[in-house]
């Protein structure tokens, strides 16, 4: 069960994080995009004057003068923003004309201190090819053209920014904060969660094993008053029968009390020979394949070995093997390989049940309709058991009348 909570927790967690790492880059990505929308409308209203907040008497004659009144020759302004009456004043910016006649670069603006003239003449030369965006992390350019000589200006947003890139700072250590304090609040909550689902699982482990070891007592003394009538009058069919269902039963108690067992985290790990374990499993079913008229045939690679529980893994071969003498109709195969580290162990058999995926097998308890009438359906929970404690994965299908069983490990 600590496995359980502990997936609980991770689990609670990455959804926290993915919805606020959702929410705050909503948030950063609409500030970072009013900023840039922002830079583009004062360099927009730059543009306007072709170059600079103080040539608008230099405008052609007839050209509209961007103004907030009509005919007033000046910016509409408002209180705050890219239209606030202090933005000509305190803009850093420069712009620079470039006539397309290779005739003198002429500097329209330049009211900024973080480079030199020539330095932004330089600069802005190198942007004449493009149209409007960031450049040097911090500055907002637009170029744009006006009777044959191409405009670059370039403002500086560095001081417009400093507050989004602050905000973006707070959002990254506040998720790491809140992800931090949600983990310590899931643990306390998972405990309080989980505590009864502990008690539930433990009376369950302790049921198990006390109904295991009533039911092999009077099973016990079953086979043993069953062989000493055989020795007495000689065996016949209701003592052969008798026999086959105290088999039956021990398995059936096997099982059970496997059920729960992977939930423990302590496994015992060796270097199992699969092809080994699957040949030996498959040469001593051979003769009862065969009796029933199934036709087997197996393509094991050599020397295939996983780092795995020995016994888990001899009982989960057993069990597919099994599976497929009770379930085929006329033919049964198995492969086993190595690709490339990933061991692939495939159980195939016939079978009249329709096409689809069929995953509920491995469901405890849960039988298919060509289910016989002896299956517990604990056979392939276990095996699911088995392949899920060894980080495998485990499928089923069926397809043109294919029971196809498929392991990763």
């Amino acid at each position: 069960m600590n496995k359980a909570e502990k997936k609980f927790r991770i689990y609670a967690i990455v959804v926290v994080f993915v919805l606020l790492t959702v929410l705050l880059s909503v948030i950063n990505g609409v500030n970072f995009t009013m900023a840039a929308s922002d830079a583009d409308e004062l360099t927009q209203m730059i543009a306007d004057k072709r170059g600079s907040f103080e040539r608008k008497e230099n405008a052609p004659d007839g050209e509209q003068i961007r103004s907030g009144q009509p005919g007033d020759g000046d910016f509409r302004m408002g209180p705050m923003g890219p239209e606030s009456p202090e933005m000509n004043a305190s803009l850093r910016y420069f712009t620079f004309a470039f006539p397309e006649k290779g005739e003198k670069i002429e500097t329209v603006a330049f009211n900024v201190s973080a480079v030199t003239e020539s330095e932004a003449q330089e600069w802005a030369a190198g942007l004449t090819n493009q149209k409007t965006g960031w450049t040097r992390g911090t500055y907002r350019y637009r170029v744009y053209k006006d009777h044959g000589t191409t405009y670059v200006t370039v403002i500086d947003q560095g001081r417009e920014l400093l507050p989004s890139f602050r905000i973006l700072i707070i959002s990254a250590v506040g998720e790491a904060l809140a992800l931090v304090i949600g983990w310590f609040v899931l643990l306390v909550i998972g405990r309080k969660i989980y505590a009864p689902l502990e008690e539930a699982d433990r009376k369950q482990k302790n049921f198990i094993r006390n109904a295991n070891k009533e039911f092999r007592l009077p099973l016990t003394v079953i086979d043993g008053n069953t062989e000493l009538t055989e020795r007495k009058y000689g065996p016949d069919d209701l003592t052969r029968s008798t026999h086959r269902q105290i088999a039956r039963m021990n398995e059936l108690v096997d099982k059970l009390g496997s059920v729960g067992i992977f939930d423990e985290e302590d496994m015992s790990r060796a270097k199992v020979p699969l092809s080994e374990y699957l040949s030996a499993a498959l040469d001593r079913e051979a003769e009862n394949f065969s009796s029933r008229g199934i036709e087997l045939t197996a393509d094991i690679a050599p020397d295939v070995a996983v780092d795995a529980d020995p016994e888990a893994m001899n009982k989960l071969i057993d069990e597919l093997v099994g599976n497929a003498l009770k379930y085929s109709l006329s033919k049964a195969s198995f492969v086993l390989h190595d690709q490339k580290g990933v061991v692939l162990l495939q159980a195939e058999n016939d079978t009249d049940l329709p096409d689809g995926p069929v995953n509920q097998v491995f469901d405890r308890f849960t039988v298919l309709e060509n289910a016989k009438d002896d299956s517990a359906g604990l056979g392939l929970s276990y095996v699911k058991q088995t392949v899920k404690a060894h980080n495998g994965r485990a499928s089923a299908s069926v397809a043109d009348g294919l029971f196809t069983l498929r392991i990763t490990l």
